[in-house]
């Protein structure tokens, strides 16, 4: 019995015209980010566990695929060698593009000029549990400036979400916050020590509602009346300077806390005086759970579409200093592909032409009349027409309903009479209108 074909959970084939969306989405999203003189970089699928192990937090830890040394590496171990995994893996899947990024920085310092700018657009894995929009593999799409504390670096992020949404014709609101206010809040509250706690538990404010964040807080130790102090801090409204006015209240004992709130004051001013055409929003609750983050924090809702996040970042100090070079600041934002995917598809957002890949199908329909098409199959591609002859004369009906399929939206007819008259019919097959011109104007009609 033959073996039923299958992928892994959480993962996905890509059709072509799959393929087709997702290379607009990318080829935007690079364009933007070629226009702030970033330059591309990749690094391995994999990287040394002691590279990926401690950068995540206890929970994104849990979620690293870790690879076997080999294939039958196992094979010759003892059964207590089998159970010290750190034996038998030695290596893992990248979980985001940053630290991989750090890894590459300190590796390769010698060679770079600071402030270093890349992009990087590679896949992803991380062991989640799969569900709608989230997946075990997917593609980030990340651009980073490192060896610069330079607040301007944060307001060409929040230029570079603009342009990018805005081209992919998304509605999105930018919430931002910063690392150093959530130190300052947990400091004014009395709890500096539980920063983490406090900052993962209040991430996921969205998700799971306040009561459950508050249990949450209170399972993780924090106090009755420290939990208390907490809740209207999370509830201010108002316009960004009027939440800012009112944390510069609560948080006053708490330098670190003062310095986030300037920081942030800077980048809302720069926003509003560049005329930035985005909704930007400062929202207390997030906290971006990655340990890594020690400064500003961004991320991108759809407005119009119900999905998580389809993009987020921050400023993070020291994450270089794990590898040997410290004090070397840097910020970048991630583009969610996959998820931007569904809300394009979800609005139908994507543009008719990259629905197929070939613009012009010429019928075959004898001898003669493939040389007559092929020749001016050629003239098209010589502009750049993506054009094709179906390789059989095969009968008109079947290879009118192979260029349906494959949603070709010009045939081209060169039969007997047509080849007499150095003429050819183009059939628009959305509309159904049919043109007979000469040869020679064909290619002027379709190009």
């Amino acid at each position: 019995m033959a073996q039923k074909p299958s992928i892994p959970k959480g993962t996905r084939d890509f059709s072509p015209s799959e393929m087709m969306r997702r290379t607009y989405i990318f080829e935007t999203i690079k364009r933007v980010f070629r226009t702030y003189g970033f330059a591309p970089l990749e690094t391995p699928a994999m990287e040394n566990l002691s590279t990926l192990l401690g950068k995540y937090g206890d929970e994104g830890d849990k979620l690293l695929f870790k690879i076997l040394n080999s294939g039958d590496y196992a094979a010759n171990l003892s059964d207590e060698q089998v159970r010290n995994a750190s034996k038998i893996c030695e290596k893992g899947l990248r979980y985001d593009l940053t630290v991989p990024f750090a890894r590459y920085v300190v590796q390769h310092q010698g060679e770079i000029a600071f402030p270093f700018k890349r992009y990087q657009i590679q896949p992803v894995w991380r062991a989640d549990r799969p569900q709608k929009g989230r997946y075990r593999e997917f593609y980030q799409c990340d651009v980073d400036v490192i060896g610069s504390r330079s607040l301007l670096n944060e307001v060409e992020l929040v230029e570079i979400v603009e342009r990018v949404f805005s081209a992919l014709k998304i509605n999105v609101t930018l919430k931002m916050n910063n690392r150093k206010i959530l130190f300052g809040i947990a400091e004014a509250i009395g709890h500096a020590d539980k920063m983490i706690d406090i900052t993962v538990a209040i991430d996921k404010l969205e998700k799971i509602g306040l009561d459950n964040v508050k249990a949450e807080l209170l399972e993780r130790g924090l106090d009755e009346v420290a939990v208390a102090k907490l809740q209207p801090i999370l509830e201010l409204s108002g316009t960004n300077s009027q939440k800012l006015d009112k944390l510069q209240e609560v948080i006053a004992v708490s330098e670190v806390g003062l310095k986030g709130i300037a920081e942030m004051r800077e980048i809302f001013g720069y926003v509003e005086q560049l005329g930035i055409k985005l909704d930007v929003e400062l929202d207390l609750s997030l906290a971006r759970g990655l340990n890594y983050y020690t400064g500003a924090i961004f991320e991108v809702k759809a407005n119009d579409f119900a999905i998580g996040s389809i993009c987020g970042g921050g400023r993070y100090d020291d994450l270089t200093g794990i590898f040997g070079l410290p004090n070397t600041s840097g910020v970048g934002i991630s583009f969610g592909a996959d998820r931007i995917y569904d809300v394009m598809v979800g609005l139908e957002l994507f543009p008719e032409e990259v629905n197929f890949s070939t613009k012009v199908m010429f019928i075959n329909l004898g001898e003669a009349e493939q040389l007559a098409s092929l020749s001016i199959i050629r003239q098209l591609r010589d502009k750049g027409v993506a054009s094709e002859i179906y390789p059989e004369a095969a009968k008109m009906k079947k290879q009118m309903e192979y260029a349906n399929r494959r949603m070709i939206p010009f045939v081209v007819i060169i039969g007997g009479n047509e080849l007499a008259e150095q003429k050819a019919t183009i059939k628009n097959m959305k509309t159904g209108e049919q043109t007979t011109l000469p040869f020679g104007e064909v290619c002027d009609a379709l190009a």
